[in-house]
């Protein structure tokens, strides 16, 4: 009876490190799938932000399409004409993307 004790100890005492091993490769394959994708598309969204110019055609945070009037990098906004004679000011992070070629006026 005791042995088979002895052996269970030992063998529990070994399985620490699977565990970890495993939880790294989690970890990892989380990253490759999750994170990284996700970082490199902030990235892109950061560098058009950065690179707004009058006259682009954009889509501002609720899916509404525009056309870059004014960019105020002091105060970090940017007016969009959003039909003929409405301009709306937007914070410059509410721009998500540029508008499709497709895309009608």
């Amino acid at each position: 009876m005791n042995t088979i004790i002895l052996a269970a100890q030992q063998q529990s005492q070994g399985g620490g490190y699977g565990m970890l091993i495993m939880m790294v490769v989690v970890f990892a394959i989380m990253y490759f799938f999750m994170i990284r994708p996700q970082q490199k598309q902030q990235k892109k969204i950061r560098e058009f932000q950065n690179s707004l110019k009058e006259g682009a055609r954009v889509v501002i945070g609720q899916g509404i399409y525009g056309t870059v009037r004014k960019v105020d990098i002091a105060s970090g906004t940017v007016d969009v004409e959003i039909a003929r004679g409405t301009v709306v000011t937007v914070d410059k992070n509410g721009v998500f993307a540029a508008a499709a070629a497709g895309e009608t006026k």
